[in-house]
């Protein structure tokens, strides 16, 4: 199927709003069409993933998702990602990365942790590192261990992203804290 406007139609589109059809759409995207909608199998269904295998590797995504960051840092980030653009994203993050990786025998959660503190400090996601420090303490991970984690990554990193690494980690320690979710190790 092609997505090329139709030559033989003289607006020289075979869709669109001069075309003087009602559909905005080409063909075949349906799947990314807007929406005001947010549950989940409404979110399944819209982007063609309303298979039993989509549907339990994403429950299964969700739930893992929830036990290692958090309800609340989830809802937050549905909520975020829950633009027509965005929502995509968040669907294939939970499935793929929380549903297919994380659930995955053979390493600890708090092993798994260990290695995203390390990968993200070693991509500069910042964002992304503060998610996982408090997913690594949900995890079991100590203060510790976490900056133990962060010393190893800087000396394979560089300085740089080691100090914005520790600067993210004792922010969201912190605020972890403050929110009684954590005792900070004196």
């Amino acid at each position: 199927m092609s997505l090329l406007p139709n030559p033989s139609d003289p607006s020289g589109s075979s869709y669109g709003p001069t075309s003087g059809s009602p559909n905005l759409y080409p063909p075949g995207t349906e799947q990314f069409r807007p929406t005001n909608k947010a549950d989940s199998s409404t979110l399944l269904r819209e982007n063609n993933m309303d298979t039993p295998a989509h549907k339990e590797l994403y429950e299964q995504g969700y739930a893992m998702r929830k036990k290692v960051v958090g309800e609340e840092y989830v809802a937050a980030a549905l909520e975020k990602g829950s633009s027509d653009f965005l929502r995509p994203l968040q669907q294939y993050a939970t499935e793929a990365a929380w549903g297919t990786i994380w659930t995955r025998p053979g390493l600890e959660l708090k092993t798994r942790s260990f290695l995203n503190l390390g990968m993200l400090t070693a991509l500069g996601k910042w964002t992304e590192l503060g998610t996982h420090v408090r997913g690594a303490v949900r995890n079991g991970a100590s203060e510790v261990e976490i900056r133990e984690c962060l010393l190893q990554a800087t000396a394979y990193c560089g300085m740089p992203a080691g100090m914005e690494a520790f600067r993210t980690a004792d922010r969201v320690l912190g605020e972890m804290e403050a929110k009684g979710e954590f005792v900070r190790e004196k």
